[in-house]
């Protein structure tokens, strides 16, 4: 395995570990009734890589589950990331 897929994949769970804990602290506020983290900012982390972490977030911490762009898109992107896995896995 060549050391940039080693490098790609340690970002990778890098990026879904960072994404389930913006999730996480999200419902956390969204709880307490304080500030909240912007979409945006989800959006961007997901699209960046973690859309597997964010789509676990949202199915185990029942967080963002009703918003239609969320419970269609995080599993999109990470279909899409579990693609190119696959696709590293197969090349390499």
């Amino acid at each position: 395995m060549p050391s940039w897929v080693g490098i790609f994949l340690v970002y990778l769970i890098g990026m879904n570990l960072s994404m389930y804990f913006l999730m996480w602290e999200d419902k956390r506020r969204a709880r307490k009734q304080k500030w909240r983290i912007e979409e945006k900012r989800l959006w961007i982390i997901a699209a960046l890589g973690g859309a597997i972490g964010g789509w676990l977030a949202m199915r185990l911490l029942r967080h963002k589950n009703q918003n239609k762009a969320f419970a269609v898109g995080l599993p999109g992107l990470a279909i899409v990331y579990l693609g190119i896995l696959l696709l590293i896995d197969t090349v390499f």
